[in-house]
């Protein structure tokens, strides 16, 4: 498989229109988001679609530049900082999201409107960096 910029720049982008999203739901008081079902669920979708979209990024970096495709969501976040791609802290803050995605898609009957709540809060800050470190690595292949 062939690294291809275009396809990470494309996704990159998407991820952003997510967090912008994200952000306007983030907004909104708390007890609002909880009691607004059609909010709660933007927001799980929101959520969902930004924890795809970075794991797809991960997976499509780390299968065609390093050749080591990841055995879990959460494997590729790990391999990214291990390739030097994320930074710790971030790698750190993003410990966690393959199980919540994992929730989101497939356990929704036990999905805690709270942790929705927990992730709508700091996800759009994890996303841009997360995009921001990417984008950096991206730069320095040129």
């Amino acid at each position: 498989m062939t690294l291809r910029p275009e396809a990470v720049q494309a996704r990159l982008l998407r991820l952003e229109e997510v967090i912008g999203q994200l952000q306007e739901l983030a907004r909104l008081d708390r007890d609002a988001l909880l009691r607004d079902l059609r909010n709660l669920w933007a927001a799980e979708r929101g959520l969902q679609l930004g924890a795809e979209v970075l794991f797809d990024i991960g997976n499509h970096i780390l299968s065609a530049r390093f050749g080591a495709p990841a055995e879990g969501y959460e494997d590729i976040v790990e391999q990214m900082m291990a390739h030097g791609i994320l930074p710790p802290a971030l790698r750190q803050r993003l410990k966690g999201l393959a199980g919540f995605r994992n929730l989101l898609v497939h356990d929704y009957l036990r999905l805690d409107p709270e942790k929705v709540v927990e992730y709508l809060q700091r996800a759009p800050r994890d996303f841009s960096e997360f995009a921001q470190a990417v984008r950096i690595w991206l730069d320095g292949l040129g």
